[in-house]
């Protein structure tokens, strides 16, 4: 009995996690669905093991599925750049990208520069708080993450897009709105926006407020970094958030915090062994450009 997987249950099997789908899997490879889903079910049937949750919405990964994805990813990954060190791969003209951030700025001019250069690509965009958009490239979910300080190793490639600080976001009719500078220490009796749980502001504002014995009894957690902008702007509080996180507003004034002075680094972080795809280095190529054109 031969009990190694086929190629076609490897293929089958990785396309469907990449996508999500078992529907998006079939049309990427341009089979059936059906046998995507014969291929699969044959895979976990060898394994003794389920791969998928089937969702209403899509399928998930098991902790078995994950762990084998990060294997056959990667192979997936090296056939992919075969392929193309063996055709010709001047010219780009369709694909995938599943890009993810943890905040809508500096990603969104890139992706609207990207969608200019090569309308052809489809890109996945979804924002997630920084610990769940970490974990994401640790298990291989996404081609792109544009990230505030990543966590440095030898399976991801790095490149700084900006330095950025925090600053305390507030509508301009706000008593404190024609502020130069803030203290933390004035914002006490102030209700307090932030992200949610896992994010990195989240993080960085509980330790700071540890460090220096402060207390704030009214702290609000969105979602969303539009949501956080939105309840600035209904006036629910001050919005502790990176320098550009959000697109400009006439009605909210961004403000330097003493105790929040250092510099952060924005980056694009790609899983180190897709770096020499073509579509991300093309993705790559117009970060860098956009960077240095715009300001971001």
């Amino acid at each position: 009995m031969n009990d190694r997987p086929s190629p076609y249950q490897i293929t089958a099997f990785t396309y469907v996690a990449r996508e999500k789908s078992f529907s998006r899997a079939a049309a990427r490879l341009s089979v059936t669905q059906s046998s995507i889903t014969q291929h699969v079910a044959k895979l976990e049937r060898k394994m003794g093991t389920q791969l998928f949750v089937r969702r209403r919405d899509g399928v998930e990964l098991t902790r078995a599925g994950s762990e084998l994805f990060r294997i056959t990813d990667r192979l997936a990954t090296l056939d992919q750049l075969v392929t193309e060190k063996v055709n010709d791969y001047s010219s780009l003209t369709d694909g995938h990208i599943r890009l993810i951030a943890n905040a809508p700025r500096p990603a969104m001019p890139i992706i609207a520069r990207y969608g200019e250069l090569f309308p052809k690509v489809q890109i996945d965009f979804t924002l997630y708080d920084w610990t769940s958009a970490m974990a994401l490239l640790s298990e291989r979910q996404v081609d792109v993450a544009i990230i505030t300080e990543p966590e440095r190793s030898e399976a991801l490639f790095t490149h700084e897009l900006r330095r950025t600080m925090y600053m305390a976001h507030v509508r301009k009719d706000h008593p404190l709105g024609a502020s130069k500078r803030i203290s933390l220490r004035d914002l006490q009796q102030e209700t307090l926006i932030l992200p949610e749980d896992g994010s990195l502001t989240e993080k960085i504002a509980k330790r700071k407020i540890q460090e220096h014995g402060l207390e704030f009894p009214r702290i609000i957690r969105t979602t969303t970094f539009p949501m956080v902008k939105e309840a600035i702007l209904h006036g629910l509080g001050i919005g502790l958030l990176l320098k550009n996180s959000l697109y400009p507003s006439d009605e909210l004034a961004a403000i330097p915090i003493d105790e929040m002075s250092e510099e952060y680094s924005d980056c694009i972080a790609i899983p180190a062994d897709k770096r020499e795809l073509k579509l991300i280095c093309s993705f790559l190529d117009v970060a860098v450009e956009t960077k240095a054109d715009r300001h971001l």
